[in-house]
């Protein structure tokens, strides 16, 4: 790859974008972050704590954790049924509206998702080290940004 402050020609931008999307993505996957936990039960698990630490309550509906997580409904509901029988979570009527279901975690579930969430934050940390603060506090912007925005997907 050439120099960042470049300007590069954008088939050349396209194709460098792909090759640092497929190496980070190796890297991510290569360092597995959810050691006791599959992917998106880490990734709810990480929803309802985020969610306990805005609101004191880590509850969510599920339709909130399928618009978030870009999940299909049918593999939302395998999942949260896969933190059930693990006792992480347990499913439940919202009182306002019986239509709503709300994903609720459990309190002993916070020792076992710390466990896996601070591996996370070892990462994060080796990453900060690596490229420094304000290379980081860019990367979260252009990933909000994207995330905000996500591509269409591939025909």
């Amino acid at each position: 790859m050439k120099d960042e402050k470049e300007i590069l020609p954008r088939d050349e931008l396209k194709e460098n974008i792909v090759l640092a999307w497929v190496q980070l993505s190796a890297i991510l996957k290569n360092n597995r972050i959810t050691s006791g936990l599959a992917y998106n039960e880490a990734v709810v698990m990480l929803l309802l704590y985020h969610e306990y630490k805005k609101t004191k309550q880590a509850v969510l509906p599920l339709s909130k954790i399928i618009g978030e997580t870009k999940m299909l409904k049918s593999l939302a509901n395998r999942t949260i049924s896969s933190l059930e029988a693990k006792g992480l979570v347990v499913k439940e009527a919202s009182a306002s509206d019986k239509r709503t279901v709300l994903v609720r975690a459990l309190p002993n579930s916070a020792p076992q998702f710390l466990q896996v969430h601070r591996r996370s934050l070892e990462l994060a940390d080796e990453i900060c080290n690596i490229i420094g603060e304000e290379d980081a506090l860019a990367f979260i912007r252009i990933a909000q940004k994207i995330s905000a925005n996500p591509p269409r997907e591939a025909p």
